[in-house]
């Protein structure tokens, strides 16, 4: 079996409680399902982050630094040195350090936003490779154009590209994961392709349960949460 675990989980800088200056409420069930997800990682042997960058390939350990200073929290932080990760990896840093999988020995890799899907898959099967028991979190938003208030304005195609990453996400679907159109996706500023398409090559033919713990669009982007076991 490639990974024996896996957790996709977003990355809105307004996760982090400081960011939000203790505002933003309705993204405690989002961070509360985030955590859920990243707790049932914790029985691996490790750890794989994989989060958006730009280029593919670039590998971090787990001390790397990352900050929030750029989303007004430059007190919150991540590892130890200058701040060198990409807003996804810096996200999943923090949340893993917040569960109960923050033992886990970790490291980090990016795949490049507009990776095609074949290098998406290939990197996945890489990642994926040996006899240790791993675990991977990836990091991805749904499209950025779900509503009139989104960050890019309203796409008629947005919602329906959201629930097929939700269904494929709840029912471990890595053949619709990996039929995800590239082209689609960054019309609709869709950062979680690549990554969900990595997710799809690591678990290769093995077959796991999959749970959605979360869906929706609180500020016109589309957010998933879920868990995927063997």
């Amino acid at each position: 079996m490639p990974i024996v675990s896996a957790a996709a989980c977003p990355h809105p800088p307004l996760l982090v409680p400081a960011v939000a200056g203790g505002a933003a409420a309705e993204l405690d069930v989002l961070r509360a399902a985030c955590l859920s997800a990243i707790d049932q990682l914790a029985d691996a042997d490790s750890l794989l982050i994989v989060g958006s960058g730009p280029a593919t390939g670039t590998q971090y350990e787990s001390s790397a630094g990352g900050s929030f200073g750029p989303y007004g929290a430059p007190q919150v932080t991540v590892g130890t040195g200058e701040p060198v990760l990409p807003l996804s990896l810096t996200m999943g840093s923090w949340l893993l350090s917040q569960s109960k999988a923050a033992g886990l020995p970790s490291r980090m890799v990016t795949v490049a936003t507009d990776e095609p899907v074949e290098g998406c898959l290939a990197l996945g099967q890489e990642l994926a490779a040996g006899n240790e028991r791993k675990a991977l979190l990836v990091m991805g938003d749904g499209s950025a154009r779900r509503s009139e208030h989104s960050p890019v304005h309203l796409h008629p195609r947005a919602e329906i590209f959201d629930s097929t990453v939700a269904a494929a996400l709840d029912l471990a679907d890595t053949a619709t994961l990996a039929a995800l159109d590239p082209d689609l996706a960054g019309e609709l500023k869709a950062a979680g392709r690549a990554p969900w398409q990595v997710l799809a090559g690591a678990a290769g033919p093995a077959t796991f349960t999959g749970n959605l713990l979360y869906h929706a669009a609180p500020y016109g982007v589309g957010y998933f949460v879920a868990a995927w076991s063997a």
